[in-house]
């Protein structure tokens, strides 16, 4: 007996003080409305919770888990946003880089990357920072690790060249490797 085809997506995304248990109540809440996390992206962020979710099913199941994610969001101590969305899509037109970068903790870092990648009209696929320790002086050091799709036609050695200006001028350790995505069992 092959899969029934789900029709609909929602995205919800959620934020609330931390606490255990979270990512469990949304995860029932969903199960019990007959939908399915596709994906999903968790994470504490200071003393807050954060989640966003790629959730399919049948429109009666979705519009169902909307409403009972509606009335219990005091409960469950979160804010939350539901969205109507289409499914996942395969990237297209681009070549899938991963672009890395370390260095101390300073302001503005991440525009500094972005405003480049966009004059290039590279799409952003996934991006996720961190602040960390050296270890032995303690200062702060910022990581930022981005999923970027290079669009047909652009050089990628200027990009390359534009980024190596950017290391320069805020002491900044950058790479940008080619992605080859782990194909999914």
């Amino acid at each position: 007996m092959g899969m029934k085809e789900l029709s609909g997506y929602k995205v919800i995304t959620a934020v609330g003080a931390d606490r255990v248990g979270i990512a469990d109540d949304l995860a029932e809440i969903v199960t019990r409305n007959r939908c399915n996390i596709e994906e999903s992206k968790m994470a504490v962020l200071g003393g807050e919770f954060a989640v966003i979710m790629l959730v399919s099913g049948e429109p009666e199941d979705l519009h169902s888990l909307s409403e009972e994610i509606h009335q219990r969001e005091n409960k469950l101590g979160l804010q939350i946003f539901v969205k109507n969305t289409s499914g996942p899509t395969i990237p297209s037109g681009g070549i899938p880089y991963i672009l890395q970068t370390t260095s101390q903790d300073t302001p503005g870092i991440v525009h500094a990357v972005t405003s480049i990648l966009r004059r290039y009209n590279i799409n952003i696929e996934d991006l996720e920072t961190e602040t960390s320790f050296a270890p032995w002086s303690g200062a702060p050091l910022f990581h930022m690790h981005a999923r970027i799709l290079i669009p047909h036609g652009v050089p990628v050695h200027t990009l390359k060249e534009e980024l190596l200006s950017l290391e320069m001028q805020q002491d900044l350790h950058v790479e940008l490797k080619p992605f080859f995505p782990v194909a999914k069992e």
